[in-house]
């Protein structure tokens, strides 16, 4: 265990290497930061701390930066979770507050977060497999064609259009209507096919191909919707940071084109939690001299999504956290109120 004291100089080893992209020395430390011990403490305790892993001197430097085990110990130990300012604050909120739909909601939370925290933003869609059903609208284009709109607790909108093998008309219609969302209003996607699946057998024989037609392309939607979405933005935001990578941008900038592996940073999505994943504990081989910082969102106790954002692991990491959080907790506000 490192005492009290090595703790304070590597935290104001890692404020300083963040906020000056310089190697620090003892000397600068000395200098900057109010540690009531002398230079030569301050060198002892350095020598413990790159003795100990949590940071190393890069090439001839006089100085240390912090290693990933040291960006660990701060995220632990050391670093408070930023709060935003009030003007911040009313930002994120007028911003998010003007969007008219789910798309649109996921859309600008991606600038919103690449803007505020200068690094590569990513939204995961929340999930069918963890929303509820609002709604289920039926309606007729045509004798034979109908409309069917999904609509979920999350504010996601499908549609699908469905050929009828017979003519349907509006009392059969609205019977249907009425029938099917006194049985899925309010319950999980995972729970409609038990819940509807003896449906038809309550219809006229006459209406059942009908029925069963509805039904088949309701599932189908819900098979399909379950493939995970995720939106990215800000990428040239990495370009600011091109020397915080020890070779070069294009692994970094391949990893974040395969939404595969930026799922799997993200982590599973019912869990609201905070994670930091820091460099080399990022299993992608081009994403090791990157930070994740990712947060839970919903629109109830329960995170139907994920969203975060990917940089250098040099990141202003209370900063970044506050603003993660932030964003996190406005966008499941504007879902639980759409």
């Amino acid at each position: 265990m490192l005492s009290e004291r090595r703790l304070e100089v590597l935290r104001a080893i890692v404020q300083d290497y963040v906020g000056t992209e310089e190697p620090v020395g003892s000397k600068a430390l000395t200098e900057r930061h109010r540690l009531g011990v002398s230079p030569a403490t301050i060198r002892n305790d350095m020598a413990v701390l790159e003795d100990e892993g949590y940071i190393a001197q890069p090439h001839t430097s006089a100085g240390r930066i912090p290693t990933d085990k040291g960006y660990r110990l701060f995220v632990d130990r050391l670093a408070g979770v930023k709060p935003l300012s009030s003007p911040e604050r009313r930002a994120i909120q007028n911003f998010l507050g003007g969007a008219v739909d789910l798309d649109d909601v996921v859309g600008r939370t991606v600038r919103l977060l690449a803007q505020l925290t200068r690094q590569v933003a990513v939204v995961q869609y929340p999930s069918l497999t963890r929303s509820t059903v609002r709604h289920v609208e039926l309606l007729s284009l045509a004798p034979a064609r109908l409309m069917l709109v999904l609509i979920t607790d999350t504010g996601r909108v499908e549609q699908r259009m469905i050929d009828c093998p017979a003519p349907f008309g509006e009392v059969a219609l609205a019977d249907l209507r009425a029938r099917l969302n006194s049985r899925v209003v309010g319950r999980r996607f995972s729970d409609v096919p038990r819940l509807v699946q003896d449906l038809p057998e309550s219809f006229d024989a006459e209406d059942r191909p009908t029925v069963s037609t509805v039904l088949a392309t309701l599932l189908e939607n819900l098979v399909e919707e379950t493939e995970e979405r995720l939106l990215i933005g800000g990428t040239a935001n990495l370009t600011r940071f091109g020397h915080d990578f020890p070779l070069v941008i294009r692994p970094v900038l391949e990893a974040l084109e395969e939404h595969v592996v930026l799922l799997k940073l993200l982590g599973e999505a019912g869990q609201p939690g905070m994670t930091v994943r820091i460099g080399h504990e990022n299993a992608h081989e081009g994403l090791t001299s990157t930070s994740v910082v990712a947060v839970g969102y919903g629109s109830g106790d329960e995170a139907v999504a994920k969203l975060g954002v990917v940089g250098p692991t040099r990141m202003d990491y209370p900063g970044t956290m506050g603003a993660v959080r932030a964003v996190a907790r406005y966008v499941g506000q504007i879902l639980a109120e759409s």
